[in-house]
């Protein structure tokens, strides 16, 4: 039977990462679940997501991206429902068989499916596919699911924080400061609760050093 150590060791994930973008999030996770993990970071200012190596990683070209093993995770929120299942001890998923699983599932899926592409279309001001088309139907629709689901309590399981909450406090703090989503009072207090987590100072410290040597580089790669 493996020892602590050697669980820690299989267990041990490398996130492809660049500060400042959806990654932030899974860093965010990684913290939060106190994984043990490695940081390779790309400098998207310049242009490092687009180069070959990475591109065999990640032939879309973005971050965050999750080895584990031989298994190769893309899509920000297929790697947060893979860190949380792999780390059952930080009980940020609800397992199989909880009756929490299911609602677990629903809000990772409708951030992806119905808050992103609304957002998305709403800050370029497009409109939106016709009604029997359109994943999210309209934005205000999708935004009052989603107000009236986090006025009944703290979390979107209710009094219960999971992985799920790293995943959408990070995406409205976001969303919030440019102004993509409305300041409204229930988003800014669900942003409060979830971001005075220490996971979140500690992803946001790592990411401010890595932004400055990243900007320093490519000042320096101008200047030459």
């Amino acid at each position: 039977m493996a020892n602590g150590d050697d669980m820690a060791d299989d267990r041990k994930v490398t996130l492809f990462h660049s500060p400042n973008t959806r990654s932030s999030g899974a860093l965010t996770l990684l913290e939060e679940l106190g994984a043990p993990y490695e940081l390779r970071v790309l400098n998207m200012k310049a242009g490092e997501q687009r180069r070959p190596e990475y591109l065999a990683i990640n032939p879309m070209g973005k971050v965050p991206a999750l080895k584990h093993g031989d298994a190769l995770v893309t899509e920000q929120v297929a790697i947060f429902l893979y860190l949380a299942d792999l780390f059952p001890e930080a009980r940020l998923a609800p397992p199989l068989g909880d009756p929490l699983r299911g609602p677990y599932l629903r809000w990772m899926v409708f951030y992806a499916a119905c808050f992103e592409p609304a957002v998305i279309d709403s800050a370029t001001q497009r409109e939106p596919a016709p009604q029997p088309m359109s994943p999210y139907g309209d934005f205000e629709t999708m935004l009052r699911t989603l107000t009236d689901h986090l006025a009944k309590a703290p979390y979107l399981l209710g009094e219960r924080f999971t992985a799920a909450d790293v995943l959408w406090g990070g995406a409205l703090t976001w969303t919030t400061m440019f102004k993509l989503v409305p300041e409204l009072p229930v988003i800014t207090a669900y942003i409060g609760r979830c971001g005075a987590r220490p996971s979140v100072a500690k992803a946001k410290a790592k990411d401010a050093e890595l932004a400055a040597a990243h900007e320093a580089a490519v000042a320096a790669a101008a200047a030459r």
